[in-house]
């Protein structure tokens, strides 16, 4: 019986009043979107030099994982052809 209660008290506590979605955009104000803006500004040889520097982040990582996954495996491969079934 107790999981039945517990259902009963969940639905009753999930009863609120719910606002719709026609009164959220009838009342949606124009005025409350946050707008974005940076005070420093870069020229566009300094964006470049950021996008090499982070592809070449992600490619020394990748690499990385890519070496550890392998390695892992391999250790795998080798363990497992010393157990005899």
């Amino acid at each position: 019986m107790s999981s039945i209660s517990a259902m009963i008290t969940s639905l009753k506590n999930n009863k609120r009043t719910r606002v719709s979605t026609f009164d959220k955009i009838k009342n949606f104000k124009e005025g409350k979107n946050i707008q974005v803006s940076f005070a420093k500004k870069a020229s566009p040889y300094q964006l470049k030099k950021i996008k090499e520097k982070i592809q070449d982040e992600n490619k020394r990582l990748l690499k990385r994982n890519i070496i550890i996954i392998i390695t892992c495996i391999s250790i795998m491969i080798y363990a497992i052809g010393f157990v005899k079934f």
